[in-house]
């Protein structure tokens, strides 16, 4: 993993400063902060994840300062500050959850992938990690994958193993 200061400098591309601007046109004069949230997830969809680089390149944007991008990026979960796999796994670990399982289902991740939580698979495409309450607690346990969001729920390592086989030949054909 490239530390902080071997990360390459953060170039935001013409198309994504357009949607910068159109993101930040929706917010009145005085108010762009507003659209913090918003640049975040438009940053994480272009680079998969949110670098301390992107991060003061949406303040320099925002005319803000880069701690006040820092703060709200680490105060949400939803948002990856290391590089992620490009399918990135996020498995329930509250409660509900845990009693039906969701530990059992992260211990398998771990054996199956050959990584532990937070690492990234060799090939670049699974990474996992637990989260709070993904708001399932009928159905655990569940996980969501990024980019999209996707929900699995009533999960066993059987189904876990077949979701992972999807995705690959999902890959293989993109």
């Amino acid at each position: 993993m490239l530390k902080v200061e071997e990360q390459p400098p953060v170039e935001f591309s013409s198309a994504l400063l357009k949607k910068f601007d159109e993101v930040k046109g929706r917010y009145p004069a005085g108010k762009e902060k507003s659209a913090l949230l918003p640049l975040l997830h438009l940053v994480q969809a272009e680079y998969l994840w949110i670098s301390t680089q992107a991060m003061d390149k949406v303040a320099e944007y925002l005319e803000i300062l880069p701690i006040e991008v820092y703060e709200v990026a680490t105060f949400y979960s939803m948002y990856f500050l290391e590089p992620k796999g490009k399918y990135a796994m996020e498995v329930c670990r509250t409660g509900p959850c845990c009693l039906v399982g969701a530990e059992k289902i992260l211990t398998h991740l771990e054996e199956k992938l050959g990584v532990k939580e937070g690492e990234v698979t060799a090939d670049g495409l699974f990474s996992f990690r637990g989260v709070e309450c993904l708001a399932a607690c009928g159905y655990g346990p569940v996980l969501q994958i990024s980019p999209d969001y996707t929900f699995y729920e009533n999960l066993t390592p059987e189904s876990v193993d077949k979701l992972i086989e999807e995705l690959k030949k999902q890959d293989l054909r993109n």
